[in-house]
């Protein structure tokens, strides 16, 4: 409901930027002085950095979420990510960068495909990283997208962070549209807590260096609890009347085996080595296409580490079909 009451004030924003600048804003003021004490930032120079910002209307019509949810199509969304152009360009990554690909997979357990499908939906291999100011975006999201600007609001505060460490200009930083960096966009958070230097050059850039976004994105994984050499997720089956029940539980995997059995959640298919049903916890995935048979799948552990880096069902499941693509055309 708060969502419905803030959309006409968002999009009244979104087709109509106000003029001035964040630096006159009391808000803004009460943000600086907070990194002022938390951090010791110059506040002058703070001030002056955000009298140089204006809010960016394309960037709150951007991350609006759709106004009828249900027009989520599970079908419309993997073909969007699982396609021939983007599986061909995921072969040539795989390729340049076999040796990288293979050192991650050693070092931290995460398939080097997953890796390679991960930088795939977020940017096709460097293609799409975004133009967007992050220190403006990250600005106009802090204090004018009300749903999320706590969320915003820590991630330019880490972004300053960011900045001082790399001693760069927080205008310096390009991204999304939501402030992701980079090769495997990662948020200044995640760019400060994972990134590494894979390539070993002296510095982190996940711009340039693919090795340094292998790397990171394997860590990122790694430090979400992936398991080496444990299964994603399986199609499913199911039938009766608890399936809602489950779905309702949420994404993060807690029904052991026996109980999703009881629950007449089956196996697609059978194939051999099949491990689907281990002794291990599983959460039901529905993916639903209006119109169309939903497609259910059991997501274990990996599948719940895989929205740790994009919040989505949808998200996590593009990223195993495409790196189940980019195994099979090796």
């Amino acid at each position: 409901m708060k969502r419905l009451l803030l959309l006409p004030v968002l999009l009244a924003f979104a087709s109509a930027p106000r003029a001035e600048t964040y630096g006159d804003r009391d808000d803004v003021r009460a943000f600086v002085e907070e990194m002022h004490d938390r951090h010791g930032f110059d506040a002058a120079h703070l001030l002056g950095l955000f009298r140089q910002t204006k809010p960016i209307a394309a960037v709150i019509k951007a991350i609006m979420p759709p106004r009828d949810p249900a027009v989520r199509s599970w079908t419309a969304y993997r073909e969007r990510f699982v396609e021939p152009k983007r599986i061909a360009a995921g072969r040539r990554f795989m390729h340049a960068h076999a040796t990288e690909l293979a050192a991650a997979e050693v070092r931290f357990g995460v398939p080097a495909e997953v890796i390679a499908a991960i930088i795939g939906v977020e940017t096709i291999y460097g293609k799409h990283m975004g133009r967007f100011g992050t220190f403006a975006t990250l600005t106009t999201l802090a204090f004018d997208y009300p749903p999320r600007a706590e969320l915003f609001r820590r991630e330019l505060e880490e972004l300053l962070l960011l900045a001082r460490e790399e001693h760069r200009s927080p205008l310096a930083y390009t991204g999304s549209y939501a402030g992701a960096l980079g090769l495997p966009q990662f948020l200044p958070s995640s760019r400060r807590r994972f990134a590494i230097d894979f390539d070993h050059s002296g510095r982190i850039d996940l711009t340039a260096s693919a090795a340094d976004a292998i790397g990171s994105v394997a860590n990122f994984m790694a430090g979400h609890g992936w398991e080496r050499d444990a299964p994603i997720a399986v199609v499913v089956t199911v039938a009766g009347d608890g399936v809602q029940a489950l779905i309702d539980e949420g994404i993060s995997p807690q029904r052991k085996p026996w109980q999703l059995q009881a629950a007449n959640v089956s196996l697609a298919r059978v194939d051999a080595g099949d491990t689907a049903l281990a002794d291990r916890p599983a959460a039901l995935i529905d993916l639903v296409t209006p119109g169309a048979a939903t497609e259910y799948r059991l997501g274990y552990n990996n599948f719940y580490v895989i929205t740790r880096y994009n919040r989505s069902s949808f998200y996590a499941a593009a990223v195993m079909d495409l790196a189940a693509a980019l195994r099979d055309s090796k």
